[in-house]
């Protein structure tokens, strides 16, 4: 307990400076009256007892963001680490990978075979074909059940918008856009979207993205060779309104990205010396990622009008995805070296079918809103591997990413009603059961003679409590006790990958959930006329969590860890200071130490990738007419050494001695509306080419970066 005192006291001084330096910061978004689906499964808006953030397609097209990690950049508490340029899994109050939960239009994305640590399939989502996203940050697992731990994001598709156009009426519009970026050899993104339909009855959006992105560089590294990669993305809706209230909705997805390296690990990177800090050279000739991902669903949902039922909404949805992902380690030290049994060359494929379903129902009861369902979801999962340690390459079981012929499933029942005991009071309490099972049958741990079968199964029970109080009118406090759990999945238990210091490491079929708890306190109003706050002190404890590696012998084997906790304080604030001027900004810190038994010397360490102090700070002029405006922006972190050495020395292609450089990197925005039906945005990022790179990284950020984008509509 006392531990706790002093943690929330270090974290209170610490929000004081945050609020003090808020009104000189930046951030791009309305604070007070977001509509949030995620947080509930239903439409609120700001009594929500959540810190959420929401961002439009307006905003991430204005701020030029090339993938949905990077849209996450200016957003507090979220650190977007990125192993290769291609990849990007954002550390949400200091958890990331599979410890986050991704939705894309309220469907799971997470599924068995997502490892440990930063994971790349957040990059497999489309930016362009988002209308907008939604993070609810600390949720829990009682709306969506496992890996709701950092935050839950939902990435809202873009569709044609049937229901805003004229009744009766047949309309079409749409729209091209094209991008172009000067740092990477001349970077090029274009879209092609159209919609046609009746207006008030049915619509049909499709949409068709092409990314050709050169290799980046920046002022110490030069040209960071085999950073550049392809991607064609394509994505399909048609809603329909079948009755007064009921829509229904089929939508389809489709990402292909093609030879994304991770740079750190090969010869292309020579390494990196900022101010004595210094990241080590990559070793392997290659290690290059394939991945391809589609998400097909169909959800009908209704609004019922009439008073006297006990129904007032549900929604059903049945949904179908796909994911293949290759990766090739090439780990000669030279192109002309011959392979050895440590310098070997390996292929390992994952193949991913999801079936899902669930259910949501919303009923009035007392005083009050009951939100209550039941979600499914099934994994049929292949995978193989290859390896050629001199000999030819041959099928090497061992190695698979996860277990081939494996199962896993995963279903849950829950509820959560809100209620409005006295008058500005609203609280709200939620429970859910989940059951997990796995089989597989064939799994080749390290120095096992043969293939081994197996099974195992988990249930857990998750609950939380939120209540928030009206201090006045649009200003809002919260404060919310959530519990929240993952669920064991195949590469915990059968998984077989590559520690960050290059070793191969293996899952273990007894792994246990892990559980965790967080404590959050929170405000969110209008302090001033034309002042906007959001700020949040947040508390996370977990049991069984933080798991990691450790050696018995010459083999690697994951393991459960201990008595984790990591705490932090996040403050944002939007400032308008008159009809031109606006101001936007954030602040964000945490601290945190994890516990591993079975880690010796020092099983408590700082927990890796916590992000630094960090903020961002903009300022907006906006033309009397609207056809224009500009906004400069500073960001910056201060210096990430909140390492423990080994974990630094495991992990130094990414992590540079000393801990991650500070930096201060200024930008300008800007945008004209030629005419009624074309506009451009300009960027100039890295304005002073800064060297520089986001805690945990695998290469540096680009150095000085035009960006010019063109789009005409119709």
């Amino acid at each position: 307990m006392n531990r706790l005192c002093n943690s929330l006291l270090r974290t209170a001084s610490t929000m004081s400076l945050c609020l003090t330096l808020a009104p000189f910061l930046a951030q791009a978004q309305d604070l007070l009256n977001p509509l949030i689906v995620t947080a509930t499964r239903t439409e609120e808006e700001d009594e929500v007892p959540y810190t959420v953030e929401k961002i439009s397609k307006e905003l991430l097209r204005q701020q030029a963001r090339r993938t949905l990690p990077e849209a996450l950049q200016f957003t507090p508490g979220v650190l977007v680490q990125k192993t290769a340029h291609g990849h990007g899994s954002p550390f949400i109050r200091g958890f990331t990978g599979r410890q986050n939960l991704l939705l894309v239009d309220g469907v799971r994305m997470n599924n068995s075979i997502w490892r440990s640590g930063p994971v790349q399939y957040w990059n497999t989502v489309d930016a362009l074909a988002l209308d907008s996203l939604e993070l609810v940050k600390s949720q829990g697992s009682v709306i969506y059940g496992s890996d709701a731990i950092g935050g839950t994001l939902n990435a809202m598709t873009k569709s044609s918008q049937f229901m805003t156009q004229e009744q009766g009426q047949l309309f079409a519009h749409g729209s091209a856009f094209y991008e172009y970026r000067s740092n990477g050899e001349g970077s090029h993104t274009g879209r092609l979207e159209n919609s046609i339909g009746v207006g008030g009855e049915y619509g049909l959006h499709v949409g068709l993205t092409q990314r050709d992105f050169g290799d980046i560089r920046d002022s110490a590294v030069g040209r960071m060779r085999g950073t550049g990669y392809d991607e064609s993305s394509f994505d399909i809706r048609f809603d329909a309104l079948l009755s007064p209230g009921m829509t229904l909705t089929l939508a389809s997805q489709y990402v292909d990205q093609n030879n994304i390296s991770r740079w750190h690990r090969t010869l292309q990177n020579p390494g990196w010396s900022h101010d004595g800090s210094i990241a080590a050279p990559g070793s392997w000739v290659a290690n290059n990622y394939d991945q391809e991902r589609s998400l097909t669903y169909l959800r009908l949902e209704q609004d019922i009008a009439e008073q006297s039922s006990w129904l007032k909404k549900w929604t059903a949805t049945l949904s179908y995805q796909t994911t293949a992902d290759s990766e090739m380690q090439d780990r000669r030290n030279s192109p002309t070296a011959a392979y050895t049994s440590s310098r070997f060359l390996r292929y390992q494929n994952a193949y991913v079918d999801t079936y899902g379903f669930d259910i949501t129902l919303v009923s009035e009861l007392g005083r009050g809103e009951m939100v209550y369902g039941l979600d499914f979801y099934h994994d049929d999962v292949n995978s193989d591997a290859q390896r050629n340690s001199g000999a030819g390459l041959v099928n090497h079981p061992s190695s698979r990413p996860v277990a081939d012929d494996a199962n896993y499933d995963l279903v849950g029942v829950f509820a959560n009603y809100t209620w409005t005991p006295a008058e500005r009071w609203e609280l709200s309490a939620g429970s859910r059961f989940t059951y997990a099972e796995s089989s597989w049958g064939a799994y080749r741990p390290p120095s096992a003679p043969a293939d081994l079968s197996g099974e195992g199964s988990w249930t857990d029970f998750s609950s939380s409590l939120r209540a928030s109080y009206e201090l006045q009118e649009n200003w809002l406090a919260y404060f919310s006790a959530s519990q929240s759990f993952r669920a064991p999945n195949l590469a915990d238990l059968t998984g077989s990958g590559t520690t960050s210091s290059g070793l191969s490491t293996a899952g273990s079929p007894d792994i246990e959930p892990e559980k965790f708890l967080t404590l959050e306190l929170g405000t969110r109003g209008q302090i001033l006329e034309k002042v906007q706050v959001q700020t949040a002190l947040f508390h996370t404890f977990s049991t069984d969590g933080a798991i990691s590696s450790y050696a018995v012998g010459t083999d690697t084997f994951t393991v459960n860890g201990d008595d984790s906790s990591l705490y932090g304080v996040e403050a944002e604030m939007i400032w308008e200071l008159d009809e031109h001027w606006t101001a936007r900004g954030f602040v964000a810190w945490q601290e945190g130490k994890n516990n591993v038994q079975e880690r010796t010397p020092d099983p408590e360490r700082w927990i890796p990738r916590m992000l630094p102090f960090t903020g961002s700070a903009a300022l907006r002029y906006t033309a009397a007419d609207d056809l224009w405006w500009i906004e400069g922006r500073l960001t910056g972190a201060v210096t990430a050494d909140r390492v423990h050495p080994q974990d630094q020395l495991n992990d130094n292609q990414r992590i540079p001695t000393n801990g991650t450089p500070s930096y201060l990197v200024p930008a300008i925005y800007a945008g004209y509306r030629i005419s009624e039906n074309f506009d451009v945005n300009l960027g100039l990022e890295n304005l002073t080419d800064t060297d520089y790179r986001i805690h945990g990284s695998g290469q540096n950020e680009t150095g000085f970066n035009a960006i010019v984008g063109l789009r005409a509509t119709w």
